[in-house]
């Protein structure tokens, strides 16, 4: 396999030390939150990835999987504020955007703001609200802003929404629009830990349980914001190789027209992927290469994230969803069938 890569221009000392401390900044965030929810790797490798690459992620996975403790142990360790929303079916717009409250006093509104104010939002169970209110994130994720009446207010740089939703449970939920879909980077399916990793789980359980019993006060180093700007930028400075990037983006081609390489698979694809699942791809492939400590891309980071990022931007048709066919399947025959560089 070509992994070429073009000849670096040596980088002042200055930028190799800023560099090596901001990767041992996230080897030690990625460290501690491993430490803290056992047993799901991939997940705390998909939020720090979420993080690196600006974009919003969505969970899918049976309750106690530790959903919620991996968002609420990433923001207690950036120096950011942090909302959870248990979405219902009562749910409205305005408990999430926020609203305006007349000031009789004042003899006029005041825009009070909702928990989409947050830098990190947890929005738990996304699914159990009805459309209106999904589609109320939908500017948020999008635009990172919120509109309101007639003004518009701008979300914070550091605006990260991660959503779960529970697969087991079908009766009471509203399965996410295609629009709202794509607007997450990456869409992540955890599964039940090993049995190593649930002995590790309940000895973690009694240390959190002492704790209660005996409460003492632990000041974390916590990560400040301009940290976390600085990777974002370092893995834009990745390079990607023309090949690389050719091979990314027959990926998301192929997602559209798949009959090219398999007139079976062409049938069984209904939508492929947008281009916001190629520039996902390419961000994600990116922060996925900076976090193993490579300065350039290479397919095998590409193939590593393209399930997480292209599972929900490839719809089968009816015929194929009947036949059993899903979005891991169509991806993992694209990955198949698309010639590496």
């Amino acid at each position: 396999m070509d992994h070429t890569h073009s000849t670096h221009v040596a980088m002042p000392a200055a930028d190799e030390r800023e560099s090596a401390r901001l990767h041992d900044v996230f080897k030690a965030l990625r460290d501690a939150l491993s430490s803290e929810i056992v047993g799901q790797a991939a997940l705390v490798e998909r939020l720090l990835i979420a993080l690196l690459a600006d974009g919003h992620l969505l969970v899918e996975g049976a309750p106690g999987l530790a959903k919620t403790t991996a968002v609420r142990a990433l923001a207690a360790r950036l120096e950011a504020d942090f909302a959870r929303v248990q979405f219902t079916p009562d749910l409205l717009p305005a408990d999430l955007t926020g609203t305006e409250v007349w000031r009789p006093q004042d003899g006029r509104f005041e825009f009070q703001p909702g928990p989409v104010f947050h830098p990190i939002l947890l929005a738990d169970e996304i699914n159990r609200a009805p459309a209106k209110v999904q589609s109320a994130l939908l500017e948020a994720m999008g635009e990172r802003q919120v509109t309101v009446g007639r003004a518009t207010y701008p979300l914070p740089p550091l605006f990260l929404v991660m959503a779960t939703q529970n697969p087991i449970e079908q009766e009471g939920t509203f399965p996410l629009p295609e629009a709202q879909l794509d607007r997450f980077l990456m869409h992540v399916r955890i599964g039940y830990p090993d049995a190593g990793a649930e002995v590790e789980i309940l000895r973690l359980a009694r240390e959190r349980a002492r704790e209660v019993l005996r409460p003492h006060e632990t000041e974390q180093q916590r990560i400040p914001q301009a940290d976390v700007f600085a990777a974002r930028e370092a893995v834009l400075d990745l390079h990607v190789a023309p090949a690389v990037e050719r091979y990314l983006v027959e990926l998301v081609l192929a997602s559209r027209n798949a009959s090219r390489y398999d007139e079976a698979l062409g049938r069984r694809i209904e939508w492929g992927a947008s281009p916001r699942g190629s520039i996902a791809l390419e961000r994600c492939a990116r922060a996925h290469a900076w976090l193993a400590g490579r300065d350039f891309v290479t397919p095998d980071d590409v193939r590593a994230i393209a399930p997480e990022v292209l599972r929900h931007r490839v719809l089968p048709s009816y015929e194929a969803t009947a036949e059993g066919w899903d979005g891991d399947r169509l991806v993992a025959e694209l990955l198949a069938k698309v010639p590496l560089p």
